[in-house]
């Protein structure tokens, strides 16, 4: 069930797809780049379940362990401007996308030198300096968030496309579909991203969804999608470049579904006992996309010492991040007035 299957596309309209197979290979600096950003990503989920288990993180926690391809392979080919907006399970977008450690860290902890002044906590996070429009707590709401962001890509004229994230469980949502037909209807510049990890909450795919090749969820609206190996970072990157150039050349949205697989439970409180050790185990034997880049890494010459020194410069930042969290001071009680409200220009 957990590995990917052979890429598959569909349309509806046609073989006119609007779209390429792009350049396959990247360079040795770009698959070092890969590498240190899924790195980063793992490391701080890592230390983010500590500090849960520690009590210094409360609410919800849901981690990325698993899924680092995805985020790290579409931030790649994203542009100046682009969007991304996506569900809870979000720490690994914000890292992508540039954000500060220390800052998503003391988030997380409910401190003020928190990213959302820590107000936002795991779930409910911003950088729009990033380009980062939340985490969302609602299942399936950021999708018609994330097509509105879109709708005013389209009015502005600015060239940028909104990059929507949602899971298999969210892809059954009504809102999701008025969204699609939305989309296409005024063809707005909005590429679909569905993080497939085939559990939702706890639910398996085959049990919850009359079809379970999500990529096809747009036929009846005309919307083109492909299947992608969410696992493989190089193959994320240029399923992500067809189809941002898709959108952003006006033939409006197109849904990519990342076959992908979280390690850990839905969220920390979940022991993940509808799946079995043995099935996990295979997949971070035979699917880690970490491993698989460092074999690919291994291919264009890249020595032990050189990956050695990138965990070690990883393993400092997060240290340095829980240490921030730890001494950053809790907000200010005033902080519960502010943002609350716009006030407009008379």
């Amino acid at each position: 069930m957990a590995r990917a299957r052979k890429a598959e596309t569909s349309s509806g309209k046609g073989d006119d797809t609007g779209v390429k197979a792009g350049a396959k290979g990247a360079s040795k600096a770009v698959l070092l780049k890969y590498y240190r950003d899924m790195l980063l990503i793992r490391r701080f989920e890592e230390r983010a379940g500590q500090l849960y288990g520690m009590g210094l993180i409360g609410g919800f926690c849901h981690l990325y362990i698993g899924q680092e391809a995805i985020a790290v392979g579409m931030d790649a080919i994203r542009k100046p401007g682009d969007q991304i907006i996506t569900g809870y399970r979000d720490h690994g977008h914000m890292l992508a996308a540039g954000m500060d450690p220390n800052e998503v860290m003391a988030e997380l902890t409910g401190r003020a030198g928190g990213s959302s002044k820590g107000k936002g906590g795991s779930m409910h996070m911003f950088s729009t300096q990033a380009g980062f429009y939340g985490g969302h707590g609602i299942v399936g709401a950021q999708v018609s968030l994330g097509t509105g962001l879109a709708l005013a890509d389209k009015y502005k004229k600015n060239g940028n496309v909104s990059f929507t994230y949602f899971g298999d469980g969210a892809a059954n949502q009504g809102q999701v579909y008025e969204s699609f037909n939305m989309a296409e209807l005024w063809s707005l510049p909005v590429v679909y991203v569905v993080e497939n990890n085939q559990y939702a909450m706890g639910t398996s795919i085959e049990r919850s969804s009359s079809e379970t090749r999500l990529h096809k969820r747009g036929i009846s609206f005309n919307i083109p999608g492909e299947e992608v190996d969410g696992m493989d970072v190089e193959a994320v990157a240029e399923a992500g470049a067809r189809a941002a150039e898709h959108a952003r050349s006006g033939k409006g949205p197109y849904i990519l579904e990342m076959k992908t697989y979280r390690y850990r439970g839905h969220s920390m409180s979940d022991p993940a006992k509808y799946r079995t050790k043995e099935e996990v185990d295979e997949v971070k034997k035979t699917r880690d996309p970490i491993d698989h880049l460092r074999e690919r890494l291994a291919a264009v010459k890249v020595t032990e010492d050189e990956l050695k020194v990138i965990d070690a410069e990883v393993k400092a930042i997060v240290a340095a991040s829980a240490e921030f969290a730890r001494t950053s001071p809790e907000p200010d009680p005033s902080e519960l007035y502010t943002d609350v409200y716009l006030e407009a220009a008379q």
